[in-house]
């Protein structure tokens, strides 16, 4: 009954008054995306996991981390270009992610059939195949759901699928901590990876569904050849100086973060020697408290406004990975999590928020795949640096500096403007 009404406050599943039947719809669609795609979230943070008690080096999990960004990079902006001009991006979204899931669906099979130094070796090569989809889908996302929302409705819409996805990812995450407990290694890696994989079929049968108007009807037809319009799109995103002083802004941040992100399955099993228990007691937090933080961010968006969430959230989130690299204890690493959770899913809403109200609407994905890019050599670097660097200084010190890169952006954003821009004036369709 608690947990009937919480939900209920919260309304996570409702769905807004007002609405045509399409976008009432699409609201219901997004909604059971999300539920699939967070039965399939319960199991990806045990990918790197699962690399590590396999005997992976260092530099391996880092490249687990690092292959999506290398494809994103040499490929984005072909990506964008060819998003633009598809008449109906939704197939793509849809289908894509299926294919992405998919992964680790194989990736189970592989470690049931083949050796642990063979098992390393073939999830190294069917992630860096999956990169390809993944950086595809990471620009189409983007796409769709501010198609979906509109300016109006960014806060709700995904505040609502942020929410379903991380108590979904939550439960399962919990799910999945005991049943690598109690069953043997690797079966136990195995059965998780393809059992929530299925969740795949879940979010491709309702993101299918979604309907959403072509992005710009005149690139569909444009007749210019490839490599002029990869150069007409590049001059107009540099026109842009807000996007480009939000984004760089913002990729400082995320530069910090995948530093991180590598080193925190690290520290947790080679510093901390957490079991799987506590590892999933950490993660199941850190997602279940999205739920609570996607409330509590969306009243204070009402309340005080974008820059406040912006501020506070940046503040605390480079503070964690300092307060996590001085700690031994798993059961204030849980704390850490759900605190850093609730920020978390601050800094989800508005650095999305944010950055969509520079971006024109017609050029969404020309916009988003230009951002991507950048990401994706930050998300191709970063990790092998950390944890190459964590080879000579350790990884509590490599997460430190970690903190000291988030930290800068967090002062980047308090000495700018970010949070106070008002819609530019780009007209969308509302939720």
């Amino acid at each position: 009954m608690k947990i009937a009404q919480l939900l209920s406050r919260i309304n996570v599943f409702s769905i807004p008054s007002g609405l045509t039947p399409t976008q009432r719809k699409n609201f219901f669609y997004t909604q059971m995306d999300a539920l699939g795609v967070g039965l399939v979230s319960g199991a990806a943070p045990f990918l790197a996991v699962f690399l590590t008690r396999l005997g992976g080096t260092n530099f391996q999990v880092g490249m687990l981390s690092a292959m999506p960004g290398f494809t994103g990079l040499f490929l984005g902006l072909i990506i964008g270009r060819f998003l633009q001009t598809r008449s109906n991006i939704v197939p793509w979204y849809s289908r894509i992610r299926l294919l992405v899931f998919s992964a680790h669906t194989l990736t189970g099979v592989m470690a049931l059939i083949l050796p642990q130094k063979a098992t390393i070796i073939a999830m190294l090569v069917i992630w860096a195949l999956a990169s390809i989809p993944q950086a595809i889908l990471s620009v189409a996302f983007t796409v769709v759901m501010n198609a979906i929302a509109g300016p109006e409705g960014r806060y709700t819409l995904m505040s609502r699928r942020w929410s379903i996805l991380g108590l979904t990812a939550a439960i399962m995450t919990m799910i999945a901590g005991q049943l690598l407990d109690w069953i043997t290694f690797p079966l136990n890696y195995a059965i998780v990876f393809i059992l929530f994989s299925m969740g795949g079929l879940v979010s491709f049968r309702f993101s299918s569904r979604m309907e959403v108007p072509a992005l710009n009807v005149e690139a569909v037809s444009d007749k210019t050849p490839f490599f002029q319009q990869l150069k007409r799109d590049v001059r107009l995103v540099f026109s842009e100086r807000p996007f480009l002083a939000m984004s760089v802004k913002r990729l400082i941040y995320i530069f910090g973060s995948t530093l991180v992100a590598p080193l925190f399955t690290l520290y947790y099993v080679r510093i901390v020697q957490a079991s799987d228990a506590w590892i999933s007691a950490i993660v199941t937090m850190q997602s279940f408290v999205l739920l609570i933080g996607y409330s509590i961010w969306t009243q204070q968006h009402i309340k005080r406004g974008s820059r406040f969430i912006l501020l506070s959230t940046t503040l605390v989130l480079g503070l964690y990975p300092a307060l996590t690299a001085i700690t031994r204890l798993p059961w204030m690493l849980v704390i850490y999590a759900g605190i850093a959770g609730i920020f978390q899913a601050g800094i989800n809403l508005v650095f999305f928020d944010e950055l969509m109200k520079t971006v024109p609407p017609q050029h969404s994905a020309t916009f988003i795949s230009v951002d991507q890019s950048a990401q994706n050599a930050l998300a191709m670097s970063a990790p092998l640096i950390s944890t190459g660097l964590s080879n000579f200084i350790g990884i509590p010190a490599a997460l430190g500096i970690g903190a000291a890169v988030r930290l800068v952006a967090f002062v980047m954003f308090l000495r700018g403007k970010e949070g106070k821009l008002a819609e530019n004036g780009f007209s969308t369709s509302n939720l």
